[in-house]
């Protein structure tokens, strides 16, 4: 009885994230449209913000609870399932353009700020509050470059929801709510399934509540492309995956130090698959700025083989 409580929690919480994430992104998108602020800043950053909200409380959450497994498995798990599940299925369905500077600047980008996520936590054993502030400069210099880049260069307005102005607080405060409330029952309902099975907290933060809280980037992912939005479905992508390791180990490490390689957890290897998840979407977009159903399908071959390591291991 007490597992499947466990379970409801969890089906409730993710509910609740991805609810509370719709309703946040369409009121701070709101705000943002009624001060002016370009609808090209709104795409790459509020979006890809909200759609790593849930990441964002789960990780935090967790790390409150002391369940450092799930704060950083999370973030891993997500990246590596955003690249290779979530743009692998996209791509099979359609095939999926990539804008020039998307490949120049923010996929490099994102590969850069991995690489110095593993580095940082397999020299140093842990993730601390100096990694964070670091994380979160590096955050607030991206966001001023995606600001300049608006201004010289403009750019196609991204679709917003028109909220009404007095339902834009309702919007915020109604999906942060929902988001830290869904985070906290997610983290219980999982924590609880992992001790009741034995499993550790580094593979249920890499798998089930990656998922879990991956599915408002799939499902932005899949309704652009069905939409023929196809340039939204990688860029959301990359932005999520920057937000997942510039801001939510930023935020959280600056709470809490994060153990990167201690006894409970290990998570070199998965720290190098999240590298290589980056590098191959570099790769197979860099040449003609397109992602095809050959590279959806080797992206899936290599997601199924990372999740067989995790079973077995």
């Amino acid at each position: 009885m007490d597992l499947v409580i466990s379970f409801l929690k969890i089906i409730i919480g993710f509910l609740l994230l991805i609810k509370g994430a719709d309703f946040f992104v369409d009121g701070a998108a709101a705000i943002a449209k009624k001060l002016g602020v370009p609808q090209i800043v709104i795409g790459l950053t509020i979006v890809a913000m909200g759609t790593s909200a849930p990441e964002a409380a789960v990780s935090i959450s967790a790390a409150v609870k002391g369940n450092n497994g799930i704060s950083i498995g999370n973030v891993l798990g997500s990246n590596i399932m955003n690249i290779l599940l979530i743009l692998g299925i996209t791509s099979v369905i359609t095939v999926l353009s990539v804008k020039r500077d998307t490949v120049r600047i923010d996929i490099p980008f994102m590969i850069f700020s991995t690489i110095l996520f593993i580095t940082w936590g397999t020299v140093g054993g842990s993730i601390t509050r100096v990694t964070g502030i670091i994380f979160l400069i590096m955050l607030a210099g991206y966001i001023g470059y995606l600001m300049w880049y608006a201004k010289t260069h403009g750019g196609e307005d991204e679709e917003t929801k028109d909220v009404k102005l007095w339902l834009i607080p309702i919007f915020i405060l109604g999906g942060l709510a929902a988001i830290i409330f869904g985070s906290d029952i997610t983290v219980d309902g999982a924590s609880a399934v992992a001790r009741t099975f034995g499993v550790s907290d580094r593979v249920i933060g890499l798998t089930i509540v990656a998922f879990g809280t991956s599915l408002p980037e799939l499902m932005t992912s899949v309704t652009a492309a069905k939409k023929g939005n196809v340039d939204l479905a990688i860029g959301n992508i990359v932005g999520s995956n920057l937000f997942n390791i510039l801001f939510i180990l930023g935020i959280t490490s600056v709470i809490i130090d994060l153990p990167y390689i201690s006894e409970a957890a290990n998570f070199m290897f998965d720290g190098f698959m999240a590298l290589f998840a980056a590098i191959l979407l570099w790769l197979l977009t860099v040449k003609n700025k397109r992602l095809g159903r050959a590279g959806g399908i080797i992206m899936l071959l290599a997601y199924s083989g990372y999740f067989v390591y995790l079973l077995l291991g």
